[in-house]
């Protein structure tokens, strides 16, 4: 029965993996095709073949992770991500509204990452990222690529107890924002020109007028808001997390495999047997 069971689920974890692999392989070859290959036609006003092969490669990338993903997600995961998925658009569109140096579009991303783990926090961060770039504006879809690594780090730094004191989340915040930093910058230079987001904009404005490039200019942008960006959503989070009910967290099995909260995870009393006749 068990050699049955494993054999049925083989084929279905080796497929998911696939994706997962094929997903992540494209997003590295387009990542590495912008650091060489340094397209500008949309700096210069256009949208030439580079930026469409860039576009397509972060969205495929994206989408092919997601599909592997999403199919070991539980159910209490899958009820989570939609609630997810609206927090990030809507506080993230608040902060462009207003033309903060921050994003703050990944708190629902990294809530979900720490309660459920790395793929679930990828897939939220790439439906996320998707869904507001055909509803709202194209800026967010390929950053999709950046919400995924946001995800993944989250759930691993869950993972190795970053969310057990809440002193640690803010520092496993301000590494993911460095990453982010660095996997955004020739998203923004090569694909948008340096002009994503009005206040974030014009940091890259200002360093270009001290003269440097434009992939200089927006990774200097990113390592200036992208650690104070995911610092703040950490903290949010883990404060969101805390305050939540030790029941409700624990209804996530990766919560509870992992021991994310450092404390011994509360389990529904056992129901008293039946009196004997």
């Amino acid at each position: 029965m068990s050699s049955t069971t494993s054999a049925a689920v083989d084929p279905n974890r080796t497929r998911n993996r696939i994706f997962v692999g094929l997903g992540a392989a494209v997003i590295v070859a387009t990542y590495l095709y912008l650091i060489l290959a340094q397209p500008t036609e949309l700096a210069e006003g256009g949208l030439g073949t580079s930026a469409l092969i860039a576009l397509a490669g972060y969205l495929i990338g994206a989408a092919l992770i997601a599909v592997g993903a999403i199919h070991r997600l539980p159910t209490a995961t899958l009820s989570l991500i939609p609630i997810a998925i609206v927090i990030n658009i809507a506080v993230g569109q608040l902060a462009a509204t207003l033309g903060l140096p921050v994003y703050l579009d990944s708190i629902g991303t990294v809530l979900v990452g720490v309660l459920a783990g790395p793929a679930a926090g990828a897939v939220t961060g790439a439906l996320t990222n998707v869904i507001w770039g055909l509803t709202i504006g194209p800026i967010a879809l390929p950053f999709a690529v950046t919400a995924v690594v946001i995800g993944v780090l989250a759930g691993y730094a869950a993972r190795l107890g970053m969310f057990r004191r809440f002193y640690l989340a803010p520092v496993a915040g301000f590494v993911t924002g460095i990453v982010a930093a660095l996997v955004s910058a020739p998203i923004a230079a090569f694909i948008f020109g340096g002009a994503t987001s009005g206040g974030t904009g014009a940091l890259v404005a200002a360093f270009q007028a001290f003269g440097n490039s434009l992939l200089a200019s927006t990774t200097l942008q990113g390592l200036l808001s992208d650690p104070l960006d995911k610092t703040i959503t950490f903290t949010v989070v883990v404060l969101i997390l805390f305050a939540l009910p030790g029941r409700l967290r624990s209804r996530f099995p990766f919560v509870r495999q992992y021991n994310v909260f450092g404390k011994v995870t509360p389990v529904a009393p056992a129901e008293p047997a039946a009196p004997k006749a």
